[in-house]
């Protein structure tokens, strides 16, 4: 077995420290644009949501204005979803699945939920095709109080009013090839550790907490999405990305522990979905219906169980 090459940025063993990080911005290029993916298709459901700009990332010479959509007939009375998408901002159909539910499906819940969604919480990442922002910190392990990241620190603000009312939250992911060929390795330099290779699925998966797994309403999303796409199997060892596969197509991380998106929230109900774009078995069409049927499936389980007691 060869040992793999070392990352190109840093010295092996050691943490990176700021001429390292300038040196990795130095290489991050941008491949798209947010104005044009994403706030172009929020402009039409300004019809129908209220849109809320809920901070302003700065990282010059770039500026993005973070947006929300809301319920425009917010009631107090009712349960609240809360749908996240683009933490890692090169997980492209998180941000289009996000805004496809908002333009395609939402309507069907009026007078049901109140329904936030956060479509791309890191712009700066979703223009350069990357899985962290501009100083080299992952967003979805910056949930926690004095988040370092300001794209965590601002849906935190956005979300605290109504933390304790969420009923359920989605927060929309994917698994690429990426993660192995560059994040992985990239993270092990940054942190001054070997990178150990491992195997990506092939297949949508989700991910609960283990703090309060919820196979029920995990199993129901993955029944869903079968109607859409091909679920990832376990590998050899009963695993999926080094997690134990508790039920088809479902592991669970320990969501508040690890500073993650999905654990922002007290909600009964919470999942990552983990969507594979690089399926020869998938389109990218697929992938953004994929989301689309969890969030939709997601929230007739959690009215269901709700109404149930």
């Amino acid at each position: 077995m060869t040992s793999p090459d070392p990352y190109p940025i840093g010295t092996p063993g050691q943490p990176w420290g700021d001429a390292e990080r300038a040196i990795w911005l130095s290489r991050q290029t941008r491949h798209r644009s947010y104005a044009t993916d994403v706030l172009s298709l929020i402009e039409p459901l300004r019809a129908r949501f209220d849109v809320e700009q809920y901070g302003q990332l700065d990282y010059a010479p770039d500026s993005y204005p973070l947006l929300a959509l809301r319920s425009r007939h917010w009631k107090e009375s009712l349960p609240c979803v809360l749908v996240t998408g683009g933490v890692h901002g090169y997980e492209t159909s998180g941000v289009l699945g996000a805004l496809q539910f908002a333009a395609t499906r939402a309507a069907q819940y009026e007078g049901r939920v109140n329904l936030l969604i956060a479509a791309c919480i890191s712009p700066w990442a979703y223009e350069r095709i990357h899985r962290w922002n501009a100083h080299a910190i992952d967003p979805n392990r910056s949930f926690r109080e004095d988040s370092p990241a300001q794209e965590s620190a601002a849906l935190m603000r956005l979300v605290a009013p109504i933390a304790e009312q969420v009923l359920l939250h989605m927060d929309l992911h994917e698994t690429t090839d990426t993660d192995e060929s560059e994040f992985r390795p990239a993270l092990a330099a940054r942190d001054g550790k070997q990178s150990a290779p491992g195997e990506i699925p092939d297949g949508f998966y989700t991910v609960g907490d283990s703090d309060n797994p919820q196979l029920d309403f995990q199993q129901a999303v993955i029944a869903a999405v079968a109607q859409v796409t091909h679920i990832a199997p376990a590998d050899a060892q009963g695993e999926i990305i080094g997690s134990a596969v508790v039920a088809p197509g479902v592991i669970l991380y320990p969501f508040k522990q690890l500073g993650l998106c999905a654990g922002l929230t007290s909600a009964r109900f919470t999942s990552t979905t983990e969507v594979y774009p690089d399926s020869p078995r998938a389109t990218p069409q697929q992938c953004n219906d994929a989301q689309v049927a969890a969030v939709c499936a997601a929230i007739d389980f959690a009215l269901s169980a709700a109404r149930d007691g």
